[in-house]
């Protein structure tokens, strides 16, 4: 009797052994796993440590020409930009970077750097490798910040830099907010979809998801683009290497290219409403909620 117990005993204590172990391996695997990320994001945060923020303004707009230089209470919108992107703190440097001698003029006369690009960009992401070009000084990460966007948020380019810094596959970051219904079906309000993991999947100017009813669903997070994005340098230098995209030249959005190559793309979401100005009408608009909320 007491030989089986015994065999039964040790074969026990054997298998707990063995299972303590495996537990314990299992743990230090997975905490290997969390230091590896962590260590990574940190180096990738510190590697990619020197920001170059560039406003892209061009005169020749086929929707709305001399865009940047439309007055928005007083003064041209490309200075209430460049105004509100000098708040931000992860930036080292500002430049506009144009192809019009009258957008320079006005930029150099309130106080912005300015670089100028050739009129053959075929759109901001290639006016900004145009400037990044021109400096002797090495950056890291270019943050191309729109021109149109008058009241963008200090904290957005801010937080595009940090999430490129902390996605180490990633060599481009951008930014969305929710979608307002009466947006849904305007083409000039990108829409974007992203993975479980915060990664773009894809952008596009109709609505995305499009359900089965052919309706907006008023319950579904629909996410828009809020147009700023941040590269890593390197990547931004290959950019004009790569072929146009068929879904790029379809939809006309440069964001696309990126994706179709296999690029990799995190996205932030914030609590923004979107102030683009991409028709003159939008001018009233802006203006209107700026006195509203007394924004000299």
């Amino acid at each position: 009797m007491s030989g089986p117990s015994s065999s039964s005993s040790v074969s026990d204590g054997t298998n707990r052994s063995w299972l303590a172990q495996g537990l314990l391996a299992g743990a230090a695997v997975a905490a290997a796993a969390v230091a590896y990320t962590v260590i990574s994001r940190r180096r990738s945060a510190r590697l990619r440590c020197h920001v170059l923020g560039i406003i892209p303004a061009r005169f020749a707009s086929s929707r709305f020409p001399g865009k940047p230089l439309v007055p928005i209470l007083g003064k041209p919108m490309i200075q209430r930009t460049w105004e509100r992107a000098k708040l931000a703190t992860t930036l080292d440097q500002l430049v506009v970077a144009t192809d019009n001698e009258k957008i320079a003029e006005c930029c150099l006369g309130f106080g912005a750097d300015v670089i100028m690009t050739s009129d053959t960009c075929r759109n901001g992401t290639e006016r900004c490798n145009k400037a990044l070009q021109k400096f002797k000084k090495k950056f890291d990460i270019v943050v191309n910040i729109q021109g149109d966007e008058p009241l963008i948020e200090p904290e957005i380019i801010d937080g595009v830099v940090k999430a490129l810094q902390a996605a180490p596959d990633a060599v481009f970051s951008t930014a969305v907010t929710s979608l307002k219904p009466e947006d849904a079906s305007d083409p000039n309000r990108v829409k974007c979809v992203v993975d479980s993991h915060g990664y773009a999947i894809y952008f596009s100017r109709g609505l995305i998801p499009y359900n089965k009813s052919a309706k907006v669903n008023p319950r579904f997070p629909y996410l828009l683009h809020l147009g700023i994005q941040s590269y890593d340098a390197k990547f931004l230098r290959k950019y004009p290497e790569l072929a146009p995209t068929p879904l790029q030249l379809e939809e006309d959005l440069e964001q696309l290219k990126v994706l179709e190559n296999g690029y990799k793309m995190k996205v932030i979401k914030v609590d923004h409403e979107a102030h683009g100005v991409d028709t003159p009408e939008d001018v009233e608009k802006i203006e209107s909620f700026m006195r509203e909320r007394n924004l000299s």
